[in-house]
């Protein structure tokens, strides 16, 4: 059985909470030099972005900057430094619900990303905690969407990171959600819906489709007023959007919802309106400690408590 390789520490640090860039070079491999094999592994630098990080010295192996000659060294690990998008700062913070040596609970607002993805680097819950709480090995135990607010669980250390992973993975995890839509007289609830979900690579809205269910949400009406209701969702499973597509397909659209049934594009600092959905709870047996885990968060969706002032947005006009 072969063994997997050792990946040697970084010799770069991380910038603003973000991790270098890391390849290990294949083996066998045929390119004569670095520079052959990362002109042609990232085409979109282009050759002269290449041999530009090699004069500058940007590009490591494991015992430090690589010359622009550098041999290719079947297995080798490399490092350098990504560009750092310019980002809108999002401007709502994360609140600590819970902080021991193994694991960070905290409670996400809405519009801030769990992890850097796309154009969402610097400007995520991730890269924010490590550096606001100097915790460089922190890592995700789950993702919540950037457009949710809620629970979020990290990882203090490498070590514990498959066990925490892991609960999510294998459905160990109880989640308990809250959302505000309207009101269908004629829906009877509470509902099971049970469909099958299809997201693809680069498109924005994930859809259902004939075939054997991936996905299962029960939708429960808390309360309502004013043809509104406030909805209590408990997902059975973690397809993507999915209590979005729940809703949507339900006749029941989460307010404040970009994509379904609509997809709409609003620019990178539009904070208004959010998606009226947030991950109300969380309820595992800790992998690490055995102890029975239960955190949930202290926020609340704003169209429920003051609809008006939701509607408006930031610096909305006065109702």
């Amino acid at each position: 059985m072969r063994r997997k390789a050792a990946v040697p520490p970084s010799p770069l640090p991380q910038r603003r909470g973000i991790d270098p860039v890391r390849l290990r070079m294949p083996s066998p491999g045929s390119w004569a030099t670095v520079r052959d094999y990362l002109v042609e592994r990232l085409p979109a630098l282009g050759a002269s972005g290449i041999d530009d990080m090699l004069r500058e010295r940007r590009v490591f192996g494991a015992d430090g900057p690589l010359e622009p000659d550098a041999p290719f060294v079947p297995g080798a690990f490399l490092w350098f430094d990504r560009e750092l998008p310019e980002e809108a700062p999002v401007p709502f913070a994360l609140e600590i619900i819970h902080r021991d040596d193994v694991l960070l609970v905290v409670d996400k607002p809405h519009f801030l990303p769990t992890t850097p993805r796309g154009r969402h680097v610097t400007e995520t819950a991730l890269a924010r905690l490590r550096r606001e709480l100097d915790l460089p090995s922190l890592s995700p135990a789950h993702r919540l969407d950037r457009l949710t607010a809620g629970v979020v669980m990290f990882v203090v250390r490498p070590e514990h990171r498959g066990a925490y992973q892991g609960l999510f993975q294998h459905r160990l995890v109880r989640k308990e959600y809250e959302a505000v839509a309207p009101v269908r007289a004629d829906l009877a609830l509470p509902l099971a819906v049970r469909s099958r979900i299809v997201k693809e690579r680069g498109v924005i809205a994930a859809y259902e489709v004939p075939g054997p269910p991936n996905s299962e949400t029960r939708i429960e009406l808390a309360e309502s007023r004013g043809g509104l209701g406030r909805y209590r969702l408990v997902p059975l499973t973690g397809r993507t959007h999915q209590l979005r597509v729940h809703m949507n397909s339900s006749g029941i659209p989460i307010l404040g919802d970009p994509v379904y049934p609509v997809v709409t594009d609003p620019a990178p600092d539009d904070f208004g309106s959010p998606l009226q959905l947030l991950a109300r709870l969380v309820e595992f047996t800790d992998p690490v400690t055995g102890r029975a885990r239960r955190f949930t968060s202290g926020r609340t969706l704003e169209a429920w408590t003051s609809y008006d002032s939701w509607a408006r947005g930031p610096g909305g006009p006065p109702s």
